[in-house]
């Protein structure tokens, strides 16, 4: 166990070390409090702080379905296989897979609300599409199986694996579960931090359209292929939706014209209910489908063989945007147009709400889809099935199946997409959080919109929507989730840098991401090589007085420090701080949190002269030019106090450390990592004066908060009973 500058460390046999003094400043910003985790972010800081933990940005209790399924056709064998799974004892994971539309997600949604109604067992949803939507719903269901604020804020600070918090949870419930990870169509995401497993409390269930992964073939995994429906069964949905429409042998020769696939049968189905204006039977709308296949085909509906969902599905949405235009709706085809740039994921109304306001303007797309059109256009593509209405805890949102969205994008004119990227921008970058947004509501909204902005990268790469992804991951990174913002930034930083080259600015702003996602998995010698990487690239496109040049030295200057090159890491930190002062002035806030990790390291380094004249400067204007209970300022007299002790002048230290711990409980939460980390530092003081008693009453409540956050065998809490043990062996001899 060491100490340095207040922050604990501790060596384990392979050498790693788990410490609190590199990830200082990353404990201040986790999900349930406002701040910044990067000192260098973009963004302001905003003053006000919760101790109130959000562990997902939305209920895991509710599938994430808007219109279900009011009756399954043809799963007969497959649910009396998973409904028996469900009432049995557990550890069974179930992997359904078949193309996309052929109803995956209905025969999830099915089990689920049989398992919630008929076995009385706790079900858990969880949007496994992307890495970022995975890890939120999996810590929400670790929340909901009773993990406390302050052990994920522990997983958030990278002390505690977040995949082993969720099982360890999960394995220990109350109660038996269902838990459904859906839409896992890249299955390296799952195994990234080894988030599938199996737990005798509960089955697990994934839908996917990837059938061969080998992550589907371990033990006790159970694979299931969803196929299209049979005929009959294909036709009596038909007759379902529309049985106005025609008889079931009418409904045969549809079904048939669209693969039995039953996404498509349900766009056909809606279509035929809600006509107004015409009133085609079923017979009329295989002559249609006929008539119309030459010219999808054209406009490139069709991308490969016969059996493909795109194709199928292209068969019939036109044909419904065709009858929506026949009824005054011509904007809804503009509208699906706009979703397609972005993610199959839920997309909130208020994303569209800039262009209902008229403050976004789509301008010279055909049809035009004005402010005034835009919710008859949206209620037209839920009315024909072509969209869905879902709730995401507080947010409504709106849905189009990944199929549907990848045939209108294949089948976009090229005289509409330029405008319709413009606008898709401008409406992901407008609802983006602002500097005063809490922090739980900001880590809620940025995981919503992380897909989309991968999606938008990917069907308009440009400067700006790269731009704008480096911007979403630099916020999602400040709120906390810095294992997400890492995953996201490798394959980021790779498709804008073919994009942009190497050394363009936003490819740093994404490798910048990445490197203090490294440091604070504590990935030391990596985040230190890439830092340097990026320092070079920015003094050399910048200059070295660049505002963003300084930060990479600050970024550089952290894991210098954990790998014990201390005269590398103050030469970068005094290079951060001069430049600040200079650039940036000195009041401002980054100047301000330079200087107070300038301070650690002169209290290391045993510069106590100049530690005299700068410590008490610091906190002084802290709490002179920041808000109340700033964090900046908090580290201020943290670290006033931590260094005190590391000099040897305990006495000094004792009254300061005590407000440190105090301010981080009253600000941070009692079982915070910073704040526990400064009813550490109170403990080392209490100890070095001779109050023995104290310190030992001291370490036992730290070491019973430690073990409830992290369990008993981390190492921070090896250390504890030792340093614990060899207090009381002293006491008695």
């Amino acid at each position: 166990m060491t100490q340095a500058g207040g922050f604990q460390g501790r060596a384990t046999d392979q050498g790693r070390i788990f410490q609190a003094a590199g990830d200082q400043h990353i404990q201040e910003h986790h999900h349930h409090y406002a701040a910044q985790d990067d000192p260098f972010g973009r963004l302001p800081v905003s003053s006000r702080q919760s101790a109130q933990s959000s562990a997902a940005p939305h209920s895991v209790r509710v599938p994430l379905v808007g219109r279900p399924p009011g009756v399954l056709r043809d799963r007969t064998e497959l649910m009396d296989l998973l409904r028996s799974a469900v009432a049995g004892p557990g550890h069974d994971i179930h992997v359904v897979h078949g193309m996309g539309g052929n109803g995956k997600t209905a025969v999830a949604y099915t089990l689920f609300m049989h398992a919630v109604r008929e076995y009385r067992r706790a079900a858990f949803w969880v949007n496994a599409s992307e890495y970022v939507s995975l890890r939120a719903g999996m810590l929400a269901v670790a929340g909901d199986r009773g993990a406390g604020p302050g052990q994920l804020a522990a997983a958030a600070a990278g002390q505690y694996a977040s995949a082993d918090l969720t099982w360890r949870y999960l394995d220990q419930s109350d109660e038996p579960w269902l838990l459904v990870l859906d839409n896992a169509d890249d299955p390296d995401i799952l195994e990234q931090g080894g988030w599938l497993r199996a737990s005798a409390r509960g089955t697990v269930v994934v839908t996917t359209r990837h059938a061969t992964a080998s992550l589907w073939t371990g033990p006790g995994i159970s694979r299931h292929h969803l196929d299209v429906l049979p005929l009959d069964d294909a036709a009596q949905v038909l007759c379902d939706l529309a049985p106005e429409a025609g008889g079931k042998q009418a409904a045969r020769k549809v079904a048939e014209r669209l693969g039995c696939l039953p996404l498509a049968l349900t766009l056909a189905g809606s279509h035929l209910a809600h006509q107004l204006l015409e009133s085609w039977s079923m017979d009329d709308y295989a002559r249609k489908l006929t008539e119309e296949s030459t010219t999808l085909i054209d406009r490139g509906a069709r991308n490969s063989g016969s059996t493909s969902s795109r194709q199928l599905v292209g068969r019939t949405w036109q044909l419904s945007l065709d009858a929506l235009t026949a009824q005054g709706l011509p904007e809804a085809a503009t509208l699906l147009r706009l979703l397609s740039f972005w993610a199959a994921d839920p997309v909130p109304l208020t994303l569209l709400m800039p262009l209902a306001r008229g403050q976004v303007v789509l301008a010279g797309v055909e049809p035009p889809l004005a402010a005034e059109g835009l919710e008859p256009a949206l209620r037209g593509l839920l009315d024909h099935s072509l969209a869905e209405m879902i709730q995401v805890a507080d947010l409504r949102c709106v849905r189009a199946h990944g199929v549907l969205l990848d045939s209108i994008a294949a089948g976009m004119p090229d005289s509409a997409r330029a405008a319709l990227a413009e606008g898709a921008t401008a409406l992901l970058r407008a609802a983006l959080p602002d500097e005063d947004t809490p922090q739980s509501e900001s880590r809620e909204v940025l995981a919503i919109l992380a897909p989309h902005a991968v999606s938008l990268l990917q069907s308009a790469p440009s400067e700006t929507t790269a731009g704008l992804l480096a911007h979403l991951l630099r916020q999602l990174h400040e709120a906390g989730d810095w294992a997400g913002s890492l995953a996201m930034s490798e394959a980021a930083a790779e498709r804008a840098g073919g994009l942009l080259g190497a050394e363009h600015p936003v490819v740093l702003d994404v490798l910048d991401v990445m490197a203090r996602g490294l440091f604070r998995t504590a990935k030391y010698a990596e985040s230190e090589s890439l830092h340097r990487r990026v320092l070079a690239s920015r003094e050399r496109v910048l200059g070295p007085d660049h505002p963003d040049s300084l930060r990479s030295c600050f970024g550089l200057h952290q894991p210098l420090d954990l790998l014990d090159r201390d005269e590398e890491s103050e030469y970068y930190i005094r290079r951060t701080v001069a430049g600040q002062r200079l650039v940036l002035g000195e009041d401002s806030a980054e100047t301000l949190l330079s200087r107070t990790f300038l301070l650690e390291m002169l209290a290391q380094l045993g510069k106590e002269d100049e530690y005299d004249v700068e410590a008490p400067a610091v906190v002084a204007d802290c709490e002179r030019l920041l808000p109340p209970d700033h964090l900046t300022t908090l580290y201020a007299r943290h670290l006033h106090s931590a260094g005190l002790e590391v000099l040897g002048r305990h006495a000094e230290a004792e009254p300061l450390a005590r407000r440190a711990w105090a301010d981080r409980a009253r600000v941070q939460g009692v079982d915070h990592p910073m704040t526990l980390s400064a009813h550490y530092n109170v403990i080392r003081i209490v100890h070095a004066l001779g109050k023995t008693d104290e310190a030992i009453s001291l370490m036992r409540q730290l070491i019973e908060v430690r073990e409830r956050v992290l369990g008993s065998d981390h190492p921070f809490n090896v250390g504890h009973r030792e340093e614990l043990a060899s207090w009381l062996g002293a006491e008695e001899s």
